[in-house]
């Protein structure tokens, strides 16, 4: 196997740098946004959440299937020229997103829906293609992991600083219905860059057989990738409660930091620290993997973020305290997330074997079905969360309304992460000895 080399390792994880300055903006702020900004209730905010989440999800097999039946092309290859053309589009919905238009309760219930759900389906034209490269680059499991880790720091180092920088910059306008649009229209264009170097500099040497028109829309076909697939199917189970946990943890953030710390100015401080924990974390991911293997490496990550978030709600809140477990926290979930990208690839090799069709868009798109599934639930059940503990926007909050966000922000992705270790434990039983002997078998057929 070919080595990637270390322009190619870092040009991948500008990909998800790049996704991560349009999709961070909406899993961090956007629900601020419509309740604080644009006046829509904490209730409704988190319908949109949830029912556009799931049309997104039903999107994600379209987008993978039509991705399928694509040819290569020796100039844009089969996944990067589609990735890229759909980053500037979803840079263009980013921005439409956060507009604020002075329309009737219905109509701006009905604008958040629209936009968001545009929005979702440019996402999945953008980051399915993504997803699908990394498995096409190389089938070095040492690489592999070294790609996954790549990925989360690029999804790390925008998380941070989108954290950072958005609530000081918006504070720079007088009026925050014009701060908003002007701010993501600055996120958007670096994050269509860092995907141009992404389109540039990476390469698609694993390529199968294309997927002839009359198949690319089959649901037998679909439904025979994916429900022969036993490791994606944990692996699909297994991210409806790990992103469902991390994006309640992103989007709660800054309503703790308001309301439970009483400054809001505090969110890029502890961001800075919890985030900036996270990246340094994520750079032993090669050598944990390398260690004890990527399934026991996801569990290590999993038991010491659930412990984390359990001791941090059960214990009075201080700054400090709460800082030091949060960035623990942070750690631990990053380490299996990061593991996760080098688990969907294998998947990607298993279905191959298993069916002798490679079908990378297909199977990245159903694994980013159950991601779409979990930020859904995460977005409905912080609105709704919300609602039931008594929030009113810009006010002083109850002793209920402020151990509720509490709970939010650390008791559920406890419960959930601790639930996503469960699964992987039980349910994933692709080893990385299993993985290396299924390659063998497939290079054996192809000489």
């Amino acid at each position: 196997m070919s080595k990637l080399t270390l322009k190619e390792k870092v040009s991948y994880g500008l990909g998800d740098f790049g996704n991560g300055f349009m999709f961070d903006m909406g899993q961090i702020y956007l629900l601020k946004f419509y309740t604080d900004v644009f006046g829509i209730p904490a209730a409704v905010a988190g319908s949109i959440f949830l029912l556009t989440k799931i049309f997104d999800a039903f999107m994600d097999p379209i987008a993978g299937a039509f991705i399928d039946a694509r040819k290569f092309d020796p100039n844009k290859g089969k996944f990067r020229g589609m990735m890229f053309g759909g980053s500037i589009i979803l840079g263009i919905l980013s921005v439409f997103v956060f507009l604020s238009p002075d329309f009737s309760p219905t109509g701006k219930m009905i604008f958040g829906y629209a936009t968001y759900m545009a929005w979702g389906v440019g996402y999945s034209f953008t980051n399915v293609p993504y997803g699908a490269l990394g498995a096409s680059m190389t089938q070095d499991p040492v690489d592999r992991a070294s790609l996954a880790s790549w990925r989360q720091a690029g999804s790390l180092g925008a998380l941070l600083i989108t954290s950072v920088m958005v609530v000081p910059l918006i504070k720079q306008f007088s009026d925050p219905r014009i701060g908003w649009p002007v701010v993501v229209a600055l996120t958007s264009v670096i994050g269509v860059t860092a995907f141009y170097f992404c389109f540039k500099n990476c390469k698609e040497v694993i390529l199968g057989k294309t997927i002839s028109s009359n198949e690319k829309f089959s649901v037998k076909a679909m439904a025979k990738s994916v429900f022969t697939n036993r490791p994606l199917l944990a692996l699909i189970l297994m991210t409806i409660f790990t992103i469902s946990a991390y994006n309640i943890k992103s989007a709660m953030m800054i309503y703790y930091c308001q309301y439970n710390l009483g400054d809001i100015s505090l969110m890029p401080y502890i961001s800075f620290i919890t985030i900036g924990c996270s990246c340094v974390g994520i750079t032993f991911i090669p050598k944990l993997t390398k260690r004890f293997g990527k399934k026991n490496t996801a569990l290590i990550g999993f038991g010491i973020s659930a412990v984390a978030d359990l001791i941090n709600f059960l214990i009075p809140g201080d700054i400090v305290t709460f800082t030091i477990l949060a960035s623990i926290a942070f750690v631990g979930i990053s380490i299996p997330n990061g593991v996760t990208w080098a688990f969907v690839s294998d998947s990607i090799d298993f279905g191959e074997w298993k069916t002798g069709e490679r079908r990378e868009g297909i199977t990245y798109s159903f694994f980013n079905f159950s991601r779409k599934i979990a930020q859904s639930v995460s977005g409905f059940a912080s609105g709704i969360g919300l609602s039931l503990v008594g929030y009113v926007p810009n006010a002083v909050q109850t002793a209920e309304s402020l151990r509720g966000i509490k709970g939010l922000l650390l008791l559920y992705p406890a419960v959930t992460i601790f639930c996503a270790g469960i699964v992987i434990f039980f349910l994933y039983t692709l080893s990385d000895k299993r993985h290396g002997e299924i390659i063998a078998e497939l290079k054996g057929k192809s000489a």
